[in-house]
């Protein structure tokens, strides 16, 4: 009798494989993805937060004629007598009160002073500010170097996470638009949820891979692991424009990179105080260089009398470092952007991509609608795995036999492990644990899906459509 049904097309050999990974990225990924995304969205407005916090510090009414920095400075020494100065910051208006950073046991402070009546009218700890304290939770979740591992490695899961379901959603069966480029939103629950993942995960998947990826050099783990690399290249520099682990970059950020200079005080057995009345020189040659804000002036090396300029623009193409005489006030030495190294450029401009800054308002347009659907993401997919998991089980897909792993999905994997180490390490311990440990244990295998291999799926499974998996290959 002749067999009138179908015979189905077979998937993708390395579909089952990579549905099962990626259902366990994003159950490990959600949770850090929300809050990095979160803060994130928040501190790629970090210019307008500031000035809208600090307002009051920047519209002074009752401005003459401004003192000299020296004299500002000393203010700011006055009002903490055992501080020693950072670092001075230019005023960005004749409104603006002055930013002087002094530091004491061990902290930076940043003192506003009233650049008239040489007043201290708001001091601060730099690390209680609030966009300080935003970028500690998106760094390292105010765990130290410890919490920058752990964002790290869920990073490297997000990515793995971002790639494989790209993998699920080609389409490669496909009739028609809809589901690919755009959800249909009046279909069955099941095909919405599906749709709505599939289809924002696809729009927002590039430049989520860009934000992540330029995120990874300011790492604990793998920047030492990039500055490693490029030690042993050939390419390394003798300080780069960032500092990663939490400590370090906090250090390095909040006391406006102003390591190996004195204090203008010298106490605590450093050496002789530092001549303030230079800085006023350096001062004035630092505002006819016009360069983009916030500028820091910084005090010279022990025994010197050359006065670091720096530009901390958060567009860092435009960051320009210069060294100043204070004794005449000449040009030592200058470095624009366009004198680093090329790698020091590239990471630049994907930092500056990463805080929103490259090119204005649309990349924190971009960045917004991104964290958004990373957001989304995470949402749907937590809907879609409640609506199909099974009572007793955890609903990850079943699993393939090793069989099935093709030599181009072992290779792809490889090169992740190389590329992102946490993410090599990690999966090498979860594959030790399960094939040691988890499948010997009946409650664990049958929770995990690990009692019988998963056949490959094959194309127009309505039951897998029914059941609202995480990604199908049904036509879409």
């Amino acid at each position: 009798m002749t067999n009138l049904q179908p015979t189905p097309r077979r998937s993708w050999p390395d579909y089952r494989a990579v549905w099962r990974w990626h259902f366990y990225a994003g159950l490990f990924c959600i949770p850090f993805v929300i809050v990095l995304s979160i803060s994130g969205a928040i501190y790629l407005f970090k210019q307008e937060i500031e000035d809208a916090i600090e307002y009051s510090q920047n519209h002074l009414t009752d401005i003459a004629a401004p003192r000299e920095v020296d004299a500002q400075i000393e203010a700011a020494l006055k009002a903490n007598p055992e501080a020693t100065f950072a670092s001075y910051e230019l005023p960005r208006t004749i409104t603006s009160a002055a930013r002087v950073l002094v530091k004491q046991h061990g902290v930076t402070d940043r003192c506003y002073v009233h650049p008239t009546s040489l007043a201290v009218i708001h001091q601060v700890h730099e690390q209680d500010r609030f966009m300080r304290l935003i970028f500690r939770i998106h760094g390292e979740l105010m765990l130290g170097d410890r919490g920058s591992y752990l964002v790290e490695l869920a990073a490297s899961w997000t990515l793995v996470m971002l790639l494989s379901g790209l993998f699920l959603w080609w389409p490669r069966n496909a009739k028609g638009l809809g589901g690919v480029l755009y959800p249909r939103l009046l279909g069955a629950k099941n095909i919405f949820w599906r749709d709505l993942h599939g289809v924002f995960g696809m729009w927002i998947s590039a430049f989520a891979i860009l934000l992540l990826v330029s995120g990874l050099p300011w790492s604990k783990f793998w920047g030492d692991y990039f500055r490693t690399m490029r030690q042993l290249t050939g390419t390394a520099v003798t300080q780069q424009d960032w500092s990663n682990g939490s400590e370090k970059r906090a250090a390095r950020r909040s006391s406006g990179d102003h390591e190996g200079h004195t204090g203008a005080r010298g106490n605590r057995g450093e050496d002789k105080p530092v001549d303030l009345a230079g800085v006023n020189r350096v001062a004035e040659v630092a505002r006819g260089l016009n360069l983009a804000h916030p500028v820091l002036i910084s005090p010279p090396q022990r025994g010197g009398t050359n006065w670091t300029v720096k530009s901390m623009a958060a567009n860092r193409p435009l960051r320009t470092t210069i060294v100043v005489d204070s004794s005449t006030g000449a040009i030592v030495s200058r470095e624009d952007f366009s004198d680093r190294h090329w790698v020091d450029q590239v990471v630049g401009y994907g930092i500056a991509l990463h805080e929103g800054a490259l090119f204005g308002r649309l990349n924190q347009l971009l960045g917004l609608l991104t964290a958004a659907g990373l957001v989304l993401l995470g949402a749907s997919g937590v809907v879609m795995w409640w609506r199909r998991r099974e009572a007793g089980s955890l609903g990850a897909p079943k699993a393939l036999t090793a069989s099935r792993w093709s030599t181009v999905l072992a290779l792809v994997i490889l090169a992740l492990g190389i590329y992102l180490p946490l993410f090599g390490l990690s999966l090498v311990v979860v594959l030790l644990l399960e094939w040691s440990v988890l499948r010997r244990i009946p409650a664990a295998r049958k929770w995990l899906s690990l009692d019988e291999p998963g056949s490959v799926p094959v194309v127009s499974t309505a039951e897998e459509l029914s059941a609202g998996v995480l990604a199908t290959e049904g036509k879409r």
